[in-house]
């Protein structure tokens, strides 16, 4: 498959003429993310993993496009009616022609006085898994990992933790459009030094750039 990363935590799997697109967020280019895509699957309900406008806008433009999250998720797109499906954990589900696995349940605590809201993980094809905003390790092989590098619900000793325990083959950045030039370096500095003796190979793309997976 091809991967193609987009601000923060957007990204874009495609093979031939299957593709779908995780997390078209506020933060996130979402009508280049979804040019020629019929497919969108959605993590959790924060602004930065789901523009319900421009979501909207892109359903209601092509009549093909179908979105796959979790219940609050859904709710916050009711009026879309069946072009939305709800997920859950332990599901297995075919989107944009690509196979799909469900893991997860609970975002990470970003503090103990905010709810903990739904999240999802999602592994594509065997061979690329999404986390959303979680750190919880899944009970699968990982070939391809996307981490959330940075955020206000982790720290880098969680971030370094989490690549260690997962032991992908090769791990690309995602969740990182609050950090500036330094804060990138010092993460990315510490992950290589770190977390990679143990075997992934880790690597951040920008927005707009494509590898294969």
């Amino acid at each position: 498959m091809e991967l193609t990363k987009y601000i923060h935590s957007c990204v874009r799997l495609t093979d031939g003429d299957r593709g779908l697109v995780i997390d078209p967020g506020g933060f996130s280019e979402v009508p280049v993310a979804l040019d020629g895509i019929h497919a969108a699957l959605v993590t959790h309900e924060h602004p930065d993993h789901i523009d319900v406008e421009a979501i909207t806008l892109a359903v209601n433009a092509d009549p093909d496009l179908r979105i796959w999250a979790p219940a609050p998720v859904a709710d916050m797109l009711a009026g879309l009616g069946d072009r939305v499906t709800t997920v859950t954990p332990g599901e297995t589900f075919s989107a944009g022609g690509l196979e799909v696995r469900v893991f997860g349940g609970q975002h990470a605590q970003i503090h103990r006085s905010i709810p903990v809201v739904a999240n999802l993980g999602y592994l594509v094809e065997d061979a690329v898994y999404h986390p959303g905003d979680s750190l919880d390790v899944p009970t699968a092989p990982v070939p391809t990992l996307l981490l959330p590098i940075h955020a206000p619900w982790s720290k880098t000793a969680e971030v370094l933790d989490f690549l260690i325990a997962v032991r992908p083959r090769q791990a690309y950045a995602i969740h990182d459009a609050l950090l500036s030039e330094v804060g990138l370096g010092l993460v990315n500095g510490l992950l290589d030094r770190i977390a990679t003796p143990y075997g992934p190979t880790y690597r951040r793309l920008v927005s707009g750039e494509s590898v294969e997976v």
